[in-house]
């Protein structure tokens, strides 16, 4: 259950998500957090860089890879703005990171990007349970879901405006 102490951490996740709207990225934000509390690593979105990875999340797990022991990766927690496509949700299971908080689910995203007329991804959405069936998941966190969804509507309408 996510709790109030842990909101911050989450609203960071959009705030990164917002920055990487900015920059002209796909608004996705992530923030790793350590069992006492420390962030650790942050990342947002840089796929515009022509490189389809650079998904904050799978650069958080490859960070811990490098940095934390498995015992500090098990206990980390990973605050993202949206739930963790099936790429990410391997590179977590694959290094052994904790748990993951999300503000909206790849289930809400999906049906947003459906709803706006947008074209369905090109690799499919599952749920983090499905990839990784070891790892905790929380969320959605509604109190934040509203301001997620609204980056991601601002990111296909910049788009259909450059057509």
């Amino acid at each position: 259950m996510v709790n109030d102490s842990e909101l911050p951490h989450l609203r960071r996740c959009v705030e990164l998500a917002a920055q990487a709207l900015e920059a002209g990225d796909e608004p996705f934000g992530s923030v790793l957090v350590a069992a006492d509390g420390t962030v650790l690593a942050e990342d947002h979105n840089r796929v515009a860089s022509g490189d389809r990875t650079r998904h904050p999340e799978f650069e958080l797990a490859r960070w811990s890879a490098a940095h934390l022991t498995p015992g500090e990766r098990a206990a980390a927690t990973v605050y993202t703005s949206t739930e963790h496509c099936p790429m990410c949700a391997a590179a977590h299971g694959w290094v052994g990171l904790g748990r993951i908080v999300y503000v909206t689910s790849s289930a809400q995203l999906t049906s947003w990007f459906a709803e706006w007329g947008a074209p369905p991804p090109a690799v499919r959405t599952l749920p983090v349970g499905e990839i990784a069936p070891g790892v905790t998941v929380e969320g959605p966190v509604p109190e934040l879901v509203e301001q997620v969804r609204a980056l991601h509507h601002r990111f296909l309408r910049r788009g259909e405006k450059e057509e």
